[in-house]
């Protein structure tokens, strides 16, 4: 498998897409995010899953078994069964101990076997990576115990033996002398530990850790120097902070005048016109409707006064949304604002991917080609002339062939020399016609050119590549596209992603005559961020081109690599891919090397692309690689 450089660890790329799409698929959270990070936890305000690299460094069944358990922990046991309001308490508590590390990371270990317990109940399936996990951790905990009275470091080897005691199976397990003062805390310890296995909520385990924190601090001079387990300080109050009496009324009113006049029974009641009362009003109406005044008249008409809401109300449209027209009572005739909505409205910032939120597209349309471009242009099509000549031959005598070749066992037609269904068929076909099929081929192409600043040494051979489906294409009369790609890392920041999309050949051009030497202004530029230039091209293919035949082909010399881009790009690229399927486009990727492929990029490529992916070990072989794909390609479409 391919692996993704992060922060020098490296990362499965294909076991990574299988995680994420676990995760989901237990949160039952399309928009849930899944990255690796220092240690594992769970963001309810992003949304968020860490899945943590101490698994990097082991089997590969340690691995994917501690993995795929943080993933349980997170995605079924912190997201639906934690309270991250007594968290938010919890952490306001830590602040004030001495202690701040070591109560965290208590409370992480007993929170999580409290978690484990709630996943095994509900996924059974689950206990043999548990198990696993806990062989790992154990071993690990055991040695850094060692490690720690070594050095001396007392809070953590006590740390480590509260772990080692509370995944114990034995009651008589045994745990080295660390300081006498320390020592002295293990029956305590001993019997608190055991009631973690009672809690019943987060708060239990809360009330807990306090109490044995409280303990602590009379003993323990220092705070922990290690990091084992990670509580993240996150803003959860965030998450409580939406309450109905927000939505009240909490100023008063900035004049303090009321009306002589009371309500007396016989006012007038205004169908169309919503009234408000302020001191150039001479008597109170019966509406219903209460606004957020800063100025008014005080009345005597309950404005608290229950009643009956409906969906056609306009006041409850102003907390709501819009309105629209209810089902019971009709309220048609009543005024309401008029609300412009924008038509993206609701697609928000990820329409090309959760990765791509703040990626900019910028097009650039191809300039007059210079002399020595037409010049070194020329010299490429006269290189793939014979490919180019032999496939146009190819394909019109293809298309020839259907055109004339006929069909038989017809209700009608011409009738057929045999007459012998006419004998042994209860309900014969003696009739045939020749086909009529249309002499010209009903697809269309997309080239992506990867224009990241590795392909410096392969860039010349992949625009003599390109002239040839440029060529090709061009004698069948097939429209396509031809676009280089490239994300500007000098000018990108974390709310801004500028990606140049560079148009040498368009469609409406693409069957000129003319056209071709702009394909020689394609250069090597500087990253490349693939899933959202794949979303792109493909939103273009499917809204703009009515041809039955679609396909985009997307020439790259490696996995995608942009700004913030390098975790989630495989995966980012991927989904890119699997939807523009689902919609219909074939995506092919030709993978260009200068040299032997290793494995990893072999399999990260697949990865990516699955069986329909063309691997190019030689650039120069490129030509004659590229004719069976064209040829297969053409041929499908007729």
């Amino acid at each position: 498998m391919k692996f993704i450089q992060f922060n020098d660890k490296k990362i499965d790329s294909f076991l990574f897409m299988q995680l994420s799409d676990l995760a989901k698929t237990l949160a039952k959270q399309d928009n849930l995010v899944v990255e690796f990070g220092f240690r594992s936890y769970y963001d309810p305000i992003d949304s968020k899953i860490i899945l943590s690299h101490f698994w990097d460094n082991r089997s590969f069944e340690e691995r994917v078994h501690g993995l795929k358990t943080d993933v349980f922990l997170r995605s079924v046991g912190s997201k639906k069964y934690t309270d991250y309001q007594s968290v938010s308490k919890f952490i306001d508590f830590t602040k004030k101990t001495s202690l701040p590390s070591f109560a965290k990371q208590l409370f992480m270990i007993a929170e999580d076997l409290r978690l484990e317990e709630l996943c095994k109940k509900d996924r059974p399936g689950t206990l043999i990576p548990f198990k696993t996990r806990n062989k790992v951790y154990r071993k690990y905990f055991k040695d850094q115990l060692n490690v720690n009275l070594v050095k001396s470091v007392q809070t953590d080897a006590l740390f480590n033996s509260i772990f080692i005691l509370l995944t114990s199976t034995s009651p008589l397990e045994e745990i080295p002398s660390i300081k006498k003062e320390i020592d002295s805390l293990f029956p305590f310890l001993r019997s608190e530990l055991t009631k973690y296995y009672e809690t019943t909520s987060t708060n239990d385990v809360i009330k807990l850790t306090a109490g044995i924190i409280e303990v602590l601090e009379e003993v323990l001079e220092n705070d922990m120097l290690n990091i084992y387990f990670h509580l993240p300080e996150l803003e959860y109050d965030e998450l409580f902070s939406q309450n109905f009496d927000d939505l009240k009324r909490k100023n008063k009113l900035k004049n303090d005048d009321s009306l002589d006049d009371v309500k007396k029974g016989d006012e007038d009641v205004h169908d169309d016109v919503l009234p408000t009362w302020h001191q150039e009003t001479s008597t109170p109406t019966k509406s219903f409707l209460q606004f957020d005044l800063e100025q008014g008249t005080q009345t005597n008409l309950l404005g608290e006064s229950a009643r009956e809401g409906d969906a056609g109300d306009q006041a409850l449209g102003i907390v709501q949304g819009s309105s629209k027209k209810s089902k019971r009572s009709d309220f048609s005739k009543v005024e309401a604002l008029e609300v412009q909505h924008d038509p993206l409205e609701g697609k928000g910032q990820e329409q090309y991917g959760k990765e791509n939120k703040f990626a900019k597209p910028i097009m650039i349309d191809a300039r007059i080609p210079k002399s020595h471009e037409i010049e070194q242009y020329f010299e490429h099509k006269a290189k793939i002339a014979p490919y180019q000549k032999k496939l146009k031959q190819m394909i019109m005598k293809t298309l020839e062939h259907k055109k004339i070749q006929p069909r038989g066992n017809l209700h009608f037609g011409r009738l057929s020399k045999k007459l012998l269904p006419l004998l042994t068929d209860e309900n014969p076909r003696l009739f045939y016609k020749k086909n009529e099929t249309s002499p010209e081929i009903d697809a269309v192409f997309t080239l992506l050119v990867d224009c990241s600043a590795s392909m410096h040494d392969k860039m010349e051979q992949t625009k003599l590549g390109i002239t040839l489906f440029h060529e090709a294409l061009k004698a069948v009369r097939v429209p396509h596209k031809i676009t280089g790609f490239w994300e500007d890392t000098n000018d990108a920041t974390e709310t801004y992603q500028p990606n140049y999309f560079h148009h040498s050949i368009d469609f409406h051009t693409s069957l000129q005559a003319k056209t071709g030497p702009e394909i020689m202004q394609l250069q090597p530029e500087e990253d490349n961020r693939d899933g959202f230039s794949i979303r792109l091209m493909t939103e273009e293919l499917v809204k703009k081109r009515s041809e039955k035949q679609k396909f985009l082909l997307v020439f790259s010399d490696g996995e995608p690599a942009a700004f913030s881009y390098e975790q989630n790009g495989i995966v980012d690229t991927h989904e890119a891919v699997l939807e523009a399927r689902k919609q219909g486009i074939e995506v092919m990727n030709v993978f260009l090397a200068n040299g032997e492929i290793d494995e990893g990029q072999k399999n990260t490529i697949q990865n990516i692309y699955g069986k329909y992916s063309i691997l190019v070990k030689n650039i120069d072989e490129l030509p004659d690689i590229l004719f069976p794909l064209l040829k297969k390609l053409l041929l499908k479409s007729l």
